[in-house]
């Protein structure tokens, strides 16, 4: 339980936080992962290299020090993350050298500006934070259909697009599949004799539930040729060029609060390159008489999923499907390869889409951010808005985390 002057030095360090966050963050990783070289096998070390891990949990630590006395806009926040750690296998334990480090980190960086006060306040905060996401992320894993990681086979690969490759995945120990919900993800765990850690990365699953398998769509991210250091794409190269059908893969139970819920609204679905693979599993399951899916692709070759789009809108006619080409080539007519051109727009959304609809949306940062934009231009409400980012947040918005999922 905080004091009433511990609350007070906590949101009295909130402009040293924005000022010295990414900074004190940066230095936490840097002295835990000195420490407990294990935890490696656990955290994204590209993240890490790139610092989107830094700048996230420096986010993440703000937006609880300004709503420490509103833990009602935290919710949102701390399910999401709570998602995440439950697909990394988090433990308990694992709290107490966190908490460690990050009050370390914070003294070793602000120096005699960290009083004995502040950190004792921070500890404080801190204890109470790893107790609700210890609580939270046991209900997940007592709720999960199988416990820690459990090997898959891979029974079929499919290329769905130039960058987007498929893989069905099967329980080895013959056990059906339980269902989950639509727009969740699966973590796969990989190491191979090139990498010091292990390393587990997060995919969507891209098919409906119900099926015998589980379906992840991987796309290629860049990576130096024929490296194996733990750079942007390795894993997602590894799974395109050197995983096939028979190999083994050890897969988590499926996580992650951005799921389908239907409300009796229309549902629209704004999917952004390889965004669309969450959506496509709410296509196919949504019972509602309404679902709207505009898919945003830069090519033809880049268009994943066409031919099974095609025949969706035919077993469910419900379901309305429209294609963007940002780039058209002299073959492609509009109406048969794509319905419409260009990127995401405001009046794109108001030609094709209703504004009293649910609205979920995926895809890379700079389409993300655009359909932030109009909607907020829209005025369409935080409530009906639901969003998936595939890669670590870098700013909460936290009074509208919440109503997220």
């Amino acid at each position: 339980m905080l004091t009433a002057p511990q609350l007070h030095l906590i949101k009295a360090t909130v402009p040293v936080l924005k000022q010295h966050g990414t900074t004190i963050t940066s230095h936490f990783y840097r002295r835990m992962f000195a420490r407990h070289p294990e935890l490696q096998n656990v955290f994204n070390l590209t993240h890490q290299q790139t610092g989107a891990q830094s700048r996230s949990l420096a986010a993440s630590v703000l937006a609880y020090a300004e709503f420490l006395d509103q833990p009602e806009f935290l919710s949102g926040m701390v399910a999401r993350i709570a998602h995440k750690h439950a697909s990394l296998d988090v433990l308990a334990e694992h709290y107490p050298i966190v908490g460690e480090n990050l009050l370390a980190a914070i003294q070793e960086v602000l120096g005699d500006a960290a009083t004995p006060e502040i950190l004792d306040a921070w500890g404080a905060a801190y204890g109470i934070l790893a107790d609700i996401m210890i609580g939270v992320e046991k209900n997940l894993y007592q709720a999960a259909p199988w416990e820690g990681f459990k090997a898959f086979q891979v029974v079929q690969k499919v290329q769905e697009s130039a960058q987007i490759v498929s893989l069905h995945l099967k329980p080895l120990d013959g056990t059906s599949i339980a269902p989950f919900k639509p727009g969740q993800y699966v973590s796969v765990r990989l190491k191979t004799e090139h990498m010091p850690y292990t390393q587990i990365r997060q995919y969507s699953l891209s098919d409906a539930p119900g099926k015998d398998t589980l379906r992840i769509s991987v796309k290629r991210e860049l990576a130096p040729q024929g490296s194996f250091d733990l750079q942007d794409g390795l894993l997602s190269n590894l799974l395109h060029d050197h995983i096939q059908v028979g190999d083994a893969l050890d897969v988590h139970a499926p996580m992650g609060d951005f799921v389908l819920q239907e409300r009796g609204r229309p549902v629209v679905l704004l999917a952004g390159g390889v965004g669309i693979t969450p959506l496509l599993s709410m296509a196919k399951a949504a019972k509602t008489s309404e679902v709207h899916l505009l898919q945003f692709v830069m090519k033809k070759a880049d268009h994943t999923f066409r031919d099974e789009l095609s025949a969706l809108q035919v077993e469910n006619p419900q379901v309305q499907v429209t294609v963007f080409y940002t780039e058209v080539g002299a073959d492609e007519l509009l109406g048969i390869d794509h319905q419409d051109t260009g990127l995401i727009s405001t009046e794109k959304l108001l030609k094709h889409v209703p504004l009293d609809a649910d609205f979920y949306y995926c895809g890379p940062a700079g389409f993300m951010q655009a359909v932030e934009s109009i909607l907020d231009d829209l005025q369409v409400p935080a409530a009906r808005r639901f969003f998936e980012a595939f890669s670590p947040t870098q700013d909460f918005k936290v009074g509208e985390v919440q109503l997220q999922g």
